[in-house]
């Protein structure tokens, strides 16, 4: 993991003092809201419906067990108890004083933790693969790029006033599992000639315009990356609009312009700035990627965990959704679901933390991961470690089996927290995933994913689930969009928006909607190996828009 030296620690320090001095001038007075809007928004601070909220960034959704300790004593000491993780691999905490952000700010610090440009027109957390550095199927660990981008990033003095905000993700699989395409850039590590360097696709995002990205290189050299996301950064500068949020992000600036007038526009600012990176870049870049080597991981009785797996259904069961092959055989990465059925998606509490904390610090060599579907990784596991990371994940209640079954939905806070939603995302999330479970359909229906955002802006990533719902209001009421069909895109399947299949239904009319939907795919599939999305593929829209709807024919 990427230790901060002398100067990261210093810069952090005098940004948090010098945002403390804000916070006085708006606690005074001085500063008006509108003036101090934009400098809160730069340091993660938004305002909700209910109180200040606080967006800590986690690079490349990667953490130590120390810091989690620190999220932890956020959530308890000057919040509610608790942490919301987004899909952004960001924590948000929803309750706290803006009085207290200082010196929350300065605990962070002390950790290498900041929530500098979490929010604001500019270069956003830059995400990666939650696998990154532990996956069987990697070309290469693409985090210490990712770190890279970071440093590069933070507070540049040409990108701190973008058109709008800018989000770049990054995976080195060729198992997509950072959503590359869903992003304004999204970089994929790939070979050619034996050189390693980047697939770059550009024009990406959902929200009330939902567009994949666009390849925009095929192969970029690795030693480029950073001048070629100057450049895009740049043209994007240029030419992205101004006059209307709406239309601001870069994604339509590549729509209106078209992918190869504004592929010409990067070349034209690449062969200007090219020039001015003289290999220092590749000097940090070499300084950083030290510090991603692979812990020492220890020979270990792999065959345990077998063993216990032949003996113990719960276990079995367990292992079955959460434990993915690593790139060493004896170990193995575990995804931790914060998704247990009732309770609030993405959310941990602050013994839950510690409890993730003590696991990782124990049994995954001090390293943990947050994932964009809401999710901790543990990456580095000995195998023969296996049943008793399950059995600490069970005292904590952490040991829920749905990794991407149906029960495992991504939600935005909805109405419940954000000042912007139209409906509410939490509670609907919660009566889906204990229905289906009452049912005791979920292992049946098998892969599924299925993605909620409490208005138009997309925050749930509905567009790419395989079900997408997106909550509206019409005329005073809570209204609810299906849409069937979206994919983040894998090897089998490519990325897709999701179609949306008709009116939209009330609040109370989703889950029966959603139960009549899933039913018709249990009987049209061919058997249990067709997903759902599979099975969208083949049959087409039309039997599931059917079964959608059948009510409300009836009822005429």
């Amino acid at each position: 993991m990427y230790q901060h030296n002398d100067f990261d620690q210093a810069f952090l320090r005098n940004r948090n003092a010098q945002f403390r001095s804000q916070v006085e001038r708006r606690l005074s007075g001085s500063l008006t809201e509108d003036e101090f809007k934009p400098l809160r928004l730069m340091n993660g601070v938004y305002l909700q419906l209910h109180a200040y909220m606080l967006r800590v960034a986690i690079p490349y959704g990667t953490l130590s067990a120390d810091q989690m300790r620190v999220l932890a004593e956020v959530a308890e000491r000057w919040d509610r108890g608790y942490g919301h993780f987004t899909t952004r691999q960001n924590i948000q905490f929803n309750w706290v004083a803006l009085t207290d952000i200082p010196d929350i700010l300065d605990r962070m610090a002390e950790v290498g933790m900041h929530a500098i440009q979490s929010s604001g027109n500019c270069i956003r957390n830059t995400t990666a693969d939650a696998l990154a550095g532990a996956s069987a199927d990697e070309l290469a660990d693409p985090r210490p790029y990712a770190e890279l981008i970071r440093q590069w990033s933070t507070d540049h003095a040409e990108f701190q006033f973008l058109p709008r905000k800018f989000k770049i993700a990054v995976t080195g699989s060729p198992e997509d599992r950072a959503a590359i395409a869903a992003h304004d850039v999204g970089l994929q590590l790939v070979e050619q000639g034996g050189e390693i360097g980047f697939r770059v696709l550009v024009g990406g995002g959902l929200g009330r315009t939902p567009m994949l990205a666009q390849e925009l290189r095929a192969f970029l050299p690795s030693a480029e990356l950073l001048p070629y996301l100057e450049a895009i950064l740049s043209a994007y500068n240029l030419i992205g609009r101004r006059d209307n949020k709406y239309k601001a992000r870069i994604k339509i600036t590549v729509f209106e312009h078209g992918i190869d007038t504004f592929r010409a526009a990067v070349e034209e600012q690449f062969a200007k700035i090219r020039p001015a990176y003289t290999g220092e870049d590749q000097a940090l870049l070499a300084e950083i990627a030290a510090q991603f080597a692979l812990p020492d991981l220890r020979e270990n009785l792999a065959e345990f965990d077998a063993t216990t797996r032949a003996v113990d259904p719960l276990y079995a069961a367990w292992a079955a959704r959460a434990v993915t092959d690593h790139k060493r055989a004896d170990h193995a990465s575990v995804t931790v679901a914060l998704k247990v059925a009732g309770e609030e998606p993405g959310d941990a509490s602050a013994a839950q933390m510690r409890a993730l904390a003590d696991i990782a610090e124990r049994y995954g060599y001090n390293e943990l991961r947050i994932t964009h579907s809401q999710n901790v990784v543990l990456p580095h596991v000995a195998r023969e470690d296996l049943p008793a990371v399950h059995a600490a994940l069970l005292r904590a209640g952490l040991a829920a089996a749905n990794m991407g079954r149906l029960g495992d939905i991504i939600a935005c806070p909805g109405m419940d927290y954000c000042a912007l939603a139209t409906a509410r995302s939490i509670p609907l999330a919660q009566e889906i995933a204990q229905h289906f479970q009452t049912l005791g359909l979920e292992e049946e229906i098998g892969a599924l994913n299925l993605k909620i955002s409490g208005c138009i802006n997309a925050c749930g990533h509905h567009h790419l689930g395989h079900i997408g719902i997106l909550g509206l209001d019409r005329a005073g009421a809570e209204n609810y969009q299906i849409t069937i069909g979206g994919h983040e895109g894998d090897q089998k399947h490519p990325a897709a928006i999701g179609e949306k299949m008709g009116p939209g239904f009330a609040y109370e009319a989703v889950v029966p909607a959603l139960e009549r939907l899933l039913r018709t795919y249990l009987d049209l599939r061919n058997g249990a190996e067709e997903t759902f999305l599979d099975a969208v593929k083949r049959l087409g829209l039309a039997p599931f828009r059917a079964a959608l709807y059948a009510e409300v024919r009836d009822a005429a």
